[in-house]
């Protein structure tokens, strides 16, 4: 497992850029969630009034956004997971400890129960109305995340590494 693990992770950083990016492309999606939990179901429940509610086809591409959060979640975590890995910090513990009670709001209190609890609507859980905050605060643990994402992708960038990436693992494949 240890050889594996080791193989992986030379393969992740020769690819580092390409990761990166990956990650932070589908991070960012993440900002649409954030932007609709916000302006519709925290709107909603605080003045009463949505500023956005999707419908049609807004309303699906929101779903199929909000799919891309466990890919979103799963690479990202592979960034700091290789911090890590290089010699112990505080920063990428807490931004992976950030990046997984997501797991638990996804798994636990899903965007259902906190649209129906501060709706109005019947809620199909027993679970109180508290919870639901914790649940929408346990998202916006995401922001730090994807501003230092966005910032080690931009890095990559300015290091030339998407230059070395282009050059030589193109080139390889």
């Amino acid at each position: 497992m240890r050889r594996f693990l080791q193989v992986f992770f030379d393969w992740y950083e020769r690819h580092y850029t390409l990761n990166v990016t990956v990650a932070a492309l589908l991070f960012v999606l993440q900002l649409v969630h954030l932007y609709w939990l916000s302006a519709d179901v925290v709107a909603q429940r605080l003045v009463g009034e949505s500023f956005f509610s999707p419908d049609g086809i807004f309303y699906y591409a929101i779903l199929v956004i909000d799919y891309t959060e466990i890919p979103a979640l799963l690479s990202v975590s592979l960034i700091y997971i290789n911090e890590l890995r290089k010699g112990w910090s505080w920063k990428p513990f807490l931004f992976l400890l950030f990046l997984n009670s997501q797991w638990l709001h996804i798994f636990w209190i899903t965007d259902e129960f906190v649209t129906a609890e501060l709706t109005g609507e019947a809620a199909a859980s027993s679970l109180p109305t508290w919870l639901a905050w914790i649940a929408i605060l346990i998202d916006y643990l995401e922001l730090p995340v994807i501003y230092d994402t966005l910032r080690k992708f931009s890095f990559a960038v300015r290091e030339q590494r998407v230059r070395q990436f282009l050059r030589e693992d193109l080139r390889e494949a």
